[in-house]
């Protein structure tokens, strides 16, 4: 089997029931309780209409920029609930997916798309909720020569996503949770989330303590503190 131009099985792959639970918590919390180090860049936006949540277990692609066969091959193999993840190198000189190939994912029930590269057909996928995250839109249609892989690791701006590692986006972004710490990551967002809605009570009866900030700037010696 050639390495760059292969098709391999997907070992592992996050349990749908904490698929579901991530699917309740905001990203941002997700990304504060793991040190907020990790993230699929700025460039990664939502491409659909406002509000969708992208969860699901990582089906990854890499491809030469422009070209988009196996992601073809991506959308045969995928099941109901998987997320296909694209690394195309950031590249946005052609478009590697568009309204076609949207519409072969809605009809195979999966969860969403991301793709390091360029959009086409915005105007449809903006007009629906199926969730597609890309670096940008061009009218410049892809190629379908490969070579490509499946089901290997890929790294979106330094994000490292396994095969069947949990991937989440909502409108703030990208982000990706490995299988082997999503269950405590999940109990820390969580704790982070319901003490957020707290502190949100809190503001909206007038009983919000902001008393940190003022401790905070003497013990980093501000000066001119009333």
């Amino acid at each position: 089997m050639a390495a760059g131009f292969r098709i391999l099985p997907r070992p592992r792959q996050v349990d749908a029931a904490l698929v579901e639970r991530f699917r309740a918590l905001p990203v941002a919390n997700v990304s504060d309780v793991m040190s907020r180090l990790t993230a699929g860049g700025a460039r990664l936006r939502p491409m659909h209409a406002p509000g969708a949540v992208l969860a699901g277990p990582a089906l990854t692609v890499r491809t030469r920029p422009g070209d988009n066969l196996m992601i073809h091959k991506a959308i045969a193999l995928a099941r109901p609930g998987d997320v296909i993840v694209v690394d195309a190198g950031g590249d946005l000189t052609n478009a590697l997916i568009g309204e076609l190939m949207l519409a072969q994912m809605v009809r195979r029930r999966l969860a969403g798309i991301v793709v390091n590269g360029a959009i086409r057909d915005s105007a449809a996928i903006r007009a629906q909720d199926f969730p597609v995250f890309a670096a940008g839109v061009t009218h410049r249609g892809p190629y379908k020569d490969g070579p490509g892989e499946i089901n290997v690791p890929v790294a979106l701006d330094g994000m490292v996503i396994a095969p069947g590692d949990l991937v989440l986006g909502d409108d703030d972004g990208l982000l990706a949770v490995p299988l082997e710490e999503a269950e405590a990551i999940h109990a820390a967002a969580s704790a982070k989330h319901a003490a957020e809605e707290r502190q949100m009570a809190n503001i909206a009866a007038g009983t919000h303590d902001a008393s940190w900030v003022d401790a905070s700037l003497r013990k980093l010696g501000c000066e001119g503190l009333d």
